[in-house]
Formats: C-alpha cells, sequence, structure tokens
C-alpha cells in the first residue's frame, strides 16, 4: 500500500527542500502521523515511507540518529503492536544495511519494540529473534552487565515457550557468565527470572532433579505472589516425582514434603506415597499423568515415558523395603507387567548406579535386597566385606577355643585326630 496524499506530500517537499538540517521536517512529519493516527488507515504505510525516504537521502549520521530517535517514540507512543511489527520490522530491516556501530542505538530500541509486540501476539520465536538481533556491545554503544542480563533473560523465556532447549541453554550460559551474586543481590526481579529460567531449562532437559531444587527455591521467594509460589512448588514436587528413583531423590521428596504448603498441592497424594516409599496403584499414576506438561510425557529412548520409567524404579524401590529377596518374573508383575528380563536389567541398572542395594542371582532368578535401599552401592559392599571378614574371624577363634578345650579333656583322641 502506499503512504496517505498528506504524508507523502510532506515527504516530498522535505526532500526537495535546500534546508542544512532537515530533522525538524521529518520530526514534522513523525508528529503529524501520531496526531492523525486513529482516523488514517495508512498510519503503517506512512511511517515506513519516512523511514524509506529518510535512508534514501544522504542526511548524515548524526541528523539521521535524530530522526530515528523521534521515530521510536512516534512508535511508543502509538502503543499499537501490530503498527511496532510493520513498521519497526521495516526499519530494522533499513538498519540492517547499514554499517552496525552507526545508529546501534536505535536498532536496540526497534528491536525491544518489535519483541514486546511479538511476546503479546505469542509468536514467542520470533520475539527471541528479535531480542537476539539486540546489538549489546560496540563502540558506539556501551551496554552494563545488567542490561545484557535482563535482554538475554527474555530470550531464554521466549525459547522455553516455543520448547527449544538448546537456544534457551546457549543464551543461559551467556547469562551465568554475568549474573554475579552481586548483580542479582541488586536486581532481585533478576534475581528470580534467572533462577526461574535455570529451573525451566533444566526441567526441559529432563534433569528433572535439579529443576525440583531450583523450582522449590523459587516458591520460598517472598517477592514472588502467593498464588505463584504454589505454582511453583507444584512444578517443584512433579519434578521430583519424575526424578530418578535413588537417595537424592529421597532427600528431595522430602524436603518437599515437610513444606508445609504442600498439602494444598493437587500433587501431594503421589509426593507423600513416594516419600513414604509406598507402590504406586495405576489410578493414581494415571490422575497424576493428566497434571503433566508435554514436555513431560515425552517418549524416551527406550519407548517408555518419563513417567513410566520414574514409577518402575520408585515401585521397585517401594518393593525392596517389602522383600528381602524375589523371584524376577514375580518382580516384573509387581511392577506393572513387565516380563522378568525387563525387570532384572532394570534392578541391574539401579544397582549399578547406587540407587539400589543388592544382588543378582542368575542362576536361580532371584535379586536379594539388602539394608533399607539407600547408600551407595560401593560402600554396601564394603560394609559386608568387613562384616564376612569379622563372621570369619570370630568363627575361627570359637574353634579354637573347642580345640583348646577338648585338648585339656581328651588329649590323646587330639592327639590321634587332629589334622594340621
Amino acid at each position: 500500500m502506499a503512504p496517505s496524499a498528506r504524508v507523502a506530500d510532506a515527504i516530498a517537499r522535505t526532500e526537495a527542500s535546500n534546508a542544512t538540517d532537515k530533522t525538524p521536517l521529518y520530526e514534522q512529519i513523525l508528529a503529524d502521523i501520531q496526531a492523525h493516527a486513529a482516523s488514517s488507515p495508512a498510519t503503517a504505510d506512512d511511517l515506513n515511507a519516512v523511514a524509506d525516504s529518510l535512508f534514501g537521502n544522504a542526511l548524515g549520521v548524526v541528523s539521521t540518529r535524530a530522526v530515528l530517535a523521534a521515530f521510536v517514540t512516534t512508535l511508543n507512543s502509538l502503543a499499537d503492536d501490530a503498527l511496532s511489527l510493520a513498521a519497526g520490522g521495516h526499519a530494522l530491516v533499513l538498519l540492517s544495511a547499514q554499517p552496525p556501530s552507526s545508529f546501534a542505538d536505535a536498532a536496540a530500541d526497534l528491536g525491544a519494540l518489535v519483541a514486546d509486540a511479538h511476546e503479546a501476539d505469542e509468536d514467542f520465536l520470533a520475539a527471541a529473534r528479535a531480542l537476539a538481533a539486540i546489538p549489546l556491545d560496540g563502540p558506539q554503544r556501551k551496554v552494563d552487565d545488567a542490561e545484557r542480563a535482563r535482554v538475554w533473560v527474555r530470550i531464554v523465556r521466549n525459547y522455553l515457550e516455543v520448547g527449544d532447549a538448546a537456544a534457551a541453554e546457549t543464551h543461559l550460559n551467556k547469562l551465568r557468565a554475568v549474573a554475579q551474586p552481586g548483580l542479582l543481590r541488586a536486581d532481585p526481579e533478576l534475581a528470580l527470572h534467572f533462577a526461574l529460567s535455570q529451573a525451566r531449562v533444566q526441567d526441559a532437559k529432563r534433569d528433572f532433579l535439579g529443576a525440583a531444587t531450583r523450582y522449590h527455591e523459587v516458591s520460598l521467594s517472598p517477592t514472588v505472589a502467593e498464588e505463584e509460589r504454589l505454582r511453583t512448588l507444584g512444578a517443584a514436587a512433579r519434578c521430583a516425582v519424575l526424578a530418578p528413583a535413588g537417595p537424592a531423590r529421597s532427600r528431595a521428596l522430602g524436603r518437599l514434603y515437610k513444606d508445609d504448603r504442600a498439602p494444598q498441592l493437587p500433587e501431594f497424594s503421589i509426593l507423600e506415597n513416594m516419600f513414604l516409599d509406598r507402590l504406586l496403584a495405576p489410578a493414581e499414576v494415571d490422575a497424576f499423568a493428566r497434571s503433566l506438561p508435554p514436555h513431560q510425557l515425552a517418549t524416551t529412548a527406550d519407548g517408555t515415558t518419563v513417567l513410566a520409567r520414574a514409577v518402575i524404579e520408585h515401585n521397585l524401590r517401594a518393593a525392596s523395603r517389602l522383600y528381602d529377596n524375589i523371584r524376577f518374573d514375580a518382580l516384573g508383575t509387581l511392577l506393572g507387567g513387565l516380563d522378568a528380563d525387563a525387570a532384572e536389567l532394570t534392578t541391574a541398572r539401579m544397582i549399578e548406579q547406587g540407587r539400589l542395594v543388592g544382588r543378582i542371582d542368575q542362576l536361580t532368578g532371584f535379586v536379594y535386597f539388602s539394608g533399607d535401599g539407600e547408600g551407595v552401592a560401593g560402600e554396601t559392599v564394603n560394609v559386608r566385606t568387613r562384616q564376612w571378614d569379622a563372621n570369619v574371624e570370630s568363627l575361627a577363634q570359637q574353634v579354637e577355643q573347642v580345640t583348646n578345650a577338648l585338648q585339656k579333656e581328651f588329649p590323646d583322641f587330639v592327639a590321634a585326630h587332629l589334622a594340621v
């Protein structure tokens, strides 16, 4: 579409003017566009025409910067997301053809405007890309660590909204480099978004144990509204349930279970049963699954879901509290219909990783559980070895005592039958 006749004429007069500084003329055009924006259907085309004229005529860097500042101010005052996308996006395309350092401030301001509009439109990928294009370094624009961090945390949040955990982590690593304790203490809101971003990236990458810890920390922040704190506590509970079964997960469950707010959560029932090492019923697991977001229901490489694996491993640990030993076919039935081989493979993996204490007898098809299931397997083996050594030593001492007693009472018998 073409600009309105009023603006086209004003631009033509400005371009033909012999004025040494045309900045006031362009500013007057922008003021006129702003005044007629409510009644003009061509506002976006009018702004685009101003931008085209600005870069089509060699006004000089200083004058162009001044007009661009007025252009950004006009867009801000109009506060129209569609207008920001149309006119702001067009101006950014024109700026991309200019030397990068010449108009860095205008590029940053327009990038932020366009990103705001994309976020309002829920086009989070476009918003992340617009923010990533904002110049944060250069000789003409000095940006402090706090401003960099605020841009990067927005990029992380937008990439997470579209499920791109890899891109989010890339910018989170940049954020970690500048998010020093002093900076975070000076900006509590930034500290909160940083912690939440870390939790969400860990959650998206299925580092559920780390995510549970981060979410719980955020849920304790006094700067967060009570409703949001409870929602974040629920996210921590879901991640703890999905984490690999083992001592570390038990500690995470314990911290959440002892939180005074936990009974208010819909996830409290399964959280309590897991913390107390109770076997989980299929109906309870199905109800919990309905509360999970899509990425937490994704299928893993072996064809199972994260939840299914977490439940199987939890029920295996719960079985270790109920049984001293059990055949793998019976264990598979207990774990929800697994065959004996699958039950053995899961058990072996958990023992190997130190998340379950026991030993497997493949000849008989039994698993023998040891202790209360806590601790590291290697440490338990050392304890068992020391116990075995002590028992052997005690037996040898008792045999020696019996031999000495026999020698006293029946010396001839012992001399005739003792084999040395």
